[in-house]
């Protein structure tokens, strides 16, 4: 088993990565809420139930149907409805977006619960589980609603990855080939190895790794001050696809396409090329193709994004790469890159 410890703020924690964690969960506190999407398999949701002896488990839609305000407001009053105490807890199991959702409700349940993290997916494992942001959507954009609110302990249970289909699994590796891009290049190439999989060797390893990057930046930047902005590599791009699809594109495979869409954008500002990396994560990944959307049908959203500020939209560009810098781009750029961005697609068969 790897333990990853995330600092920063007034309570650190630790990330466990390893296979059969999920049998033996623990917290201190004797009531405990458990939160799981619908499709988790039955046998996941057995073993945390035999683990935490939860006082109500709450079944949530599938991954961004679950980030609702209704559903959320769902969850609230099943709490209340067994009276889930102040000292009691809010076990989150499952996908990114239902630990997303299980964290903001412990967030502002009774205004503020302890809090635990069991992600079942590689999505879920290398990117939400780890930094405390938590949330909902709103019709208008990604992420919207929400509040920093860090995990008291995260299981990540590197068994769970083997009941995942293919396509989910590829899908998740696009957080962790970022964290390559951006931090640790030796992760680039050791996602894009065939051992790369859910029975391969080094699984672990490679998991906890991109963990521990995204660990060390939450650590020195908890509430997203500066260097944090730069784990939204690919991103802007991203929940704007999301968002005008209706989450159609699942998040990690949005995150293949910003990546490669932010690339562009670093090379015509004057960075190193590095889209033979992207496009190459892209061709591993195989993502569904993308509708053929023009540029302003996704303004809009990329004007909503987080790093936007009184001044617009901000991108993170790679003048180099793992030397991200946070930097606007003229309009007139984004359009021209985005018809780029369109072209390479259509090459690589990923246009519809």
């Amino acid at each position: 088993m790897r333990r990853i410890e995330v600092g920063g703020g007034a309570a650190p924690y630790a990330v466990e990565v390893g296979p059969g964690l999920l049998g033996g969960l623990r917290v201190p506190e004797r009531q405990v809420a458990l939160i799981h999407p619908e499709d988790l398999p039955a046998v996941w949701v057995a073993q945390a139930q035999a683990s935490l002896n939860p006082v109500v488990t709450v079944p949530v839609p599938a991954r961004d149907d679950c980030k609702t305000l209704e559903v959320y407001a769902g969850v609230l009053s099943a709490l209340a409805a067994v009276n889930l105490p102040r000292d009691g807890a809010v076990v989150g199991v499952g996908g990114g977006a239902a630990t997303d959702l299980a964290g903001f409700v412990a967030a502002s349940y009774l205004r503020g619960v302890a809090f635990y993290s069991a992600p079942t997916t590689l999505l879920g494992m290398v990117d939400a589980a780890v930094g405390g942001k938590t949330g909902v959507n709103l019709p208008e954009g990604k992420n919207l609603v929400g509040a920093f609110w860090p995990p008291r302990a995260v299981w990540c249970d590197v068994a769970t990855l083997g009941t995942l289909p293919p396509a989910v699994f590829r899908e998740g590796a696009a957080e962790a080939f970022k964290h390559g891009l951006i931090s640790d290049p030796g992760l680039m190439a050791r996602v894009l190895s065939p051992d790369f999989r859910p029975d391969g060797p080094g699984l672990e390893d490679t998991v906890a790794d991109a963990i521990a990057v995204k660990a060390g930046v939450v650590t020195r930047d908890l509430f997203e001050r500066g260097e944090r902005a730069f784990l939204n590599f690919g991103h802007t791009l991203a929940h704007a696809l999301e968002a005008v699809t209706h989450h159609a594109v699942p998040h990690g495979e949005a995150v293949g396409y910003g990546m490669h869409y932010a690339a562009r954008l670093s090379r015509a500002l004057g960075g190193e090329d590095l889209t033979g990396h992207t496009r190459a994560f892209l061709e591993w990944q195989r993502p569904s193709p993308l509708p053929a959307l023009e540029f302003g049908d996704l303004a809009p959203f990329m004007a909503r994004d987080k790093k936007a500020d009184s001044d617009g939209v901000r991108f993170v560009l790679l003048p180099a790469l793992a030397a991200p810098e946070l930097a606007r781009v003229p309009e007139t750029v984004l359009r021209a890159e985005y018809l780029g961005f369109q072209a390479d697609l259509g090459a690589l068969g990923l246009l519809r």
